[in-house]
């Protein structure tokens, strides 16, 4: 505001400075041409009236940008006060939002078991299965008796000579080994797809676990992902085993954790017990470097080993040899006769886990699932035990010849022809068997009637093409609560979280675009796959068995 009143006082000045009636000429006379003199007087004036106008337009422009100015300024120191309350209101709704999405995700995981008692819950599922047309019963029934029971006639004769070996072998493992020093061995167990009587493809594999346990007076404390300490996530699954004396206390002495000074003895431990566990005898323990930790790969060593030891012992009376037959899988052994046939197993050794039929294990020889493990301490756990027994009290209860065998039995056939056409991918025949454990606890025993093969065929494909798409199946026993009482299986696991067996998946999507394209295309081969190594059946015979199944 001064500097306007200023220009303005300073254009008055200047004006009334340059007048030209205020300095007229030395002569003191009026110029003779006085209308011109006026007529530019006038012109000036009506300058300096404009300029004067235009003083008072920027007098007022700069008077309401200072009111502005104002406003503003009381506008934001109001926000300023009005912000805190805002703020609040904005980080509740926040709160109450991720509340409402995480018991979403609840919910939806906690009805993971509901995989659908309803026929239109089946029907929700991907789009490549509707255009896919499975054979009629009658060509499904030729195909599964020719192409499958045609192959595994032979199993049961295997699996008896294997498993009378497997006894002579270890029990010949046991007699050279120094009970006082060396693990002790118990009798091995037949689990997986041969003794669960789905086997199809060749050659039949027989997978046979094998307990131990350290000499005495040691004893194995084992410790798993859901026990309550914390596990990274791609250590779930996963348990480590440490190797402590029968007489320690889980938590172990303070004597071994302080230095009690040399007038001071431990009340627990003897003078003599103080260096009970140099590096050499944990070693010797096979536990992993500088730790009371059970080494997998410590252990592997020392079966083949032993077991080697063992053949030399016995191989006079067998016409017959016996040599590791995969570098990657330790325990994979092959028996070659003179006539040039073989036969292949796997002898692995297992941990158990306190006083259940859960075991741990190095390596899955017949599934792959632990192919990457975080360390040689960490050591998978298997449900195998559980796993037969649960199929086989399921199968007491459904109608007699139930298909539900027979399906797992198509499906992997129709995998495993797959994967020879177009490569391997990370579906494993693991991953159809837990399909098949999740439908047989879903569906009614009724359902599984011989006459409904090919529904409970579609069921598998369709259950499985949903948790490919949604890259999540779920372990059968790790978080179910709905379990048998009959198995006694052990309730920490019932409780934990579920574990997402297609977890690798989601990390490794170039594996999952294999996945999910050889599965497609297996879909889109099925009938050709079926026909290919099925019988032609007369029309008049396919009708006959339509009208006996209705």
């Amino acid at each position: 505001m001064p500097v306007g009143i200023f220009r303005v006082c300073l254009v008055v000045i200047t004006a009334i400075i340059n007048h030209p009636l205020l300095f007229p000429k030395e002569n003191g006379t009026i110029p003779e041409n006085t209308e011109e003199i006026i007529q530019k007087m006038k012109e000036r004036e009506e300058i300096l009236r404009l300029e004067q106008l235009r003083l008072e337009q920027e007098i007022a422009g700069q008077e309401a940008r200072q009111k502005a100015l104002e406003k503003a300024a009381k506008v934001v120191e109001e926000s300023k006060e009005e912000k805190v309350p805002w703020d609040m209101w904005t980080a509740i709704s926040l709160v109450i939002f991720l509340l409402i999405e995480l018991w979403r995700q609840d919910f939806q995981e906690g009805n993971w078991q509901d995989t659908g008692g309803e026929e239109d819950e089946m029907a929700v599922l991907g789009k490549v299965f509707k255009g896919v047309v499975l054979p009629d019963k009658a060509t499904l029934a030729s195909f599964y008796e020719k192409r499958i029971l045609g192959t595994t006639g032979d199993m049961a004769r295997m699996r008896e000579m294997v498993e009378g070996f497997a006894d002579d072998l270890l029990e010949a493992l046991r007699s050279v080994c120094n009970r006082d020093a060396d693990m002790e061995v118990e009798d091995c167990m037949g689990v997986g797809s041969m003794y669960e009587n789905w086997r199809v493809r060749k050659p039949f594999v027989c997978d046979l676990i094998v307990p131990f346990a350290p000499p005495e007076p040691y004893c194995f404390r084992s410790q798993t992902w859901c026990s309550g300490d914390s596990f990274p996530p791609d250590e779930q699954g996963y348990g480590t085993i440490k190797v402590c004396r029968a007489d320690e206390d889980v938590a172990g002495c303070i004597c071994d954790k302080t230095k009690l000074g040399e007038d001071m003895l431990c009340l627990l431990h003897s003078q003599a017990n103080t260096a009970r566990r140099p590096s050499s005898e944990m070693e010797d323990l096979l536990c992993f470097k500088n730790t009371q930790y059970l080494d997998a790969d410590q252990v592997m060593k020392w079966f083949q080993i032993a077991v080697t030891k063992a053949w030399n012992r016995i191989s006079h009376k067998y016409e017959f040899d016996l040599s590791f037959s995969l570098l990657d899988s330790p325990g994979a052994l092959k028996i070659k006769f003179k006539s040039g046939k073989s036969i292949a197993f796997n002898l692995t050794p297992v941990v158990q886990y306190e006083n259940s039929d859960v075991y741990f294990i190095s390596h899955f020889p017949w599934s792959g699932l632990a192919a990457d493990l975080p360390s040689s301490t960490h050591w998978f756990l298997t449900f195998a035990v559980y796993e037969r027994r649960f199929i086989q009290l399921v199968s007491k209860m459904l109608p007699a010849n139930a298909c539900h065998v027979s399906c797992l039995q198509i499906l992997s056939f129709l995998h495993g022809k797959q994967c020879s056409l177009t490569g391997p991918s990370g579906l494993t025949n693991y991953h159809l068997k837990t399909v098949l454990l999740h439908l047989l606890q879903a569906r009614p025993c009724q359902d599984w009637a011989p006459e409904k093969l090919e529904a409970r065929l579609q069921d598998m494909l369709k259950f499985l093409e949903k948790c490919l798409h949604e890259k999540k199946l779920y372990h059968f026993f790790i978080g179910n609560g709905k379990i048998p009482a009959e198995l006694a299986f052990p309730i920490i696991f019932q409780r934990a979280e579920p574990l997402n067996l297609f977890r690798p998946f989601v990390l490794h999507r170039d594996v999952y675009k294999k996945t999910v394209d050889t599965f497609h295309e297996m879909l889109r081969n099925t009938s050709a796959l079926i026909n290919e190594y099925t019988v032609h059946i007369p029309h008049a015979h396919t009708n006959g068995i339509h009208k006996e199944s209705l």
